[in-house]
């Protein structure tokens, strides 16, 4: 009898172990996950430094085209 007692109550010491292993890889997940989002948000960033440094570029080959073709017409 009391050795089955003591069987429940390590098996129940078992689980309990169990759901704070779980816990612990859920907080590693967590943690794992903001480095992530902290990463998108540089990306965005730079994207829009990016997107601005292309649109400026553009337009200046939109200019220097047209200062071409001016030239190449006069």
């Amino acid at each position: 009898m009391e050795k089955d007692y003591h069987i429940l109550l390590l098996e129940e010491i078992r689980d309990q172990n169990k759901t704070l292993l779980e816990g612990q890889k859920d907080q590693a997940s967590s943690a794992d996950v903001r480095r992530l989002q902290q990463d998108v948000t540089e990306l965005k960033q730079d994207m829009k430094v990016v997107r601005a440094a292309t649109t400026d570029t553009s337009h200046q080959v939109h200019d220097l085209e047209r200062r071409v073709s001016r030239l190449e017409a006069a």
